[in-house]
């Protein structure tokens, strides 16, 4: 490791990452789309055939630079992977939890030959309700949700859409270096997080999906549960109008 001019430790794993023309303009793409870009998306825009734009996005993910995740909307199926640009500003969780995560996640992927989502879910499903069992009894589902996510350090918000339907987002990731390493345990974990805490508050837990990069600067949380009257709102955050 060296020191250059400005006193920045040199990190040459993300100077050879960027040692190439192409991925340097992959990653300019990435930067100037708010909601992320799919494989296909930028085979079209740089001509790069996809197993090449691959390449070079998980290059990019591997040095840190670029986030990836499975945006499904919650629709069926295996989606497609949808690339942004890694956030630097994160509060992670505390060391022994990422530890605990990490050692999870691979413990999954043992167990389930690599496809570990629905064995994920089900393990925060758990976690979800354990969390949720900590907040104050009789409290409406999504102060529940609220306060779990928030104890988490997810920094929530809610939101209300053009169409009446209710969505959390999430402006931190507190495990954003595992969502690089395992996105389709770690965030299916956050799905089941969700319904564990809704369905110990007495909420059907199927309708809530995790959507990873749902908004500009926030994985989104989209929920089948209706809202409660005014005065159960005082602990929870404005909701701001979401753009449709």
């Amino acid at each position: 490791m060296r020191t250059g001019p400005v006193g920045e430790t040199i990190d040459s794993h993300r100077h050879r990452a960027l040692g190439t023309e192409s991925r340097v303009s992959i990653l300019g793409i990435v930067r100037a789309a708010e909601g992320g870009v799919t494989i296909a998306e930028v085979g079209e825009r740089t001509g790069l055939h996809p197993s090449t734009a691959r390449a070079h996005l998980d290059r990019l993910v591997g040095a840190g630079l670029l986030v990836k995740a499975r945006a499904s909307g919650g629709q069926p199926g295996r989606p497609a992977w949808r690339y942004r640009l890694a956030a630097g500003n994160e509060a992670p969780a505390p060391a022994p939890y990422r530890a605990l995560a990490a050692a999870l996640l691979d413990h999954l992927s043992r167990r389930t030959g690599g496809d570990v989502r629905a064995e994920a879910t089900r393990a925060g499903q758990d976690w979800g309700r354990h969390l949720a069992a900590a907040t104050p009894p009789g409290a409406d589902p999504l102060d529940t949700l609220f306060e779990v996510l928030r104890g988490l350090g997810f920094s929530p918000r809610l939101h209300h859409t053009g169409d009446g339907r209710t969505e959390i987002h999430l402006h931190t990731c507190p495990f954003l270096e595992l969502v690089k390493r395992n996105p389709d345990a770690i965030c299916n974990l956050h799905v089941g997080v969700v319904r564990g805490a809704l369905e110990h508050a007495g909420a059907p837990p199927a309708g809530a999906v995790v959507e990873p990069f749902g908004a500009p600067d926030a994985c989104v949380v989209r929920l089948a549960v209706p809202e409660p009257g005014p005065a159960r709102r005082r602990h929870r955050p404005a909701a701001a109008p979401t753009p449709r």
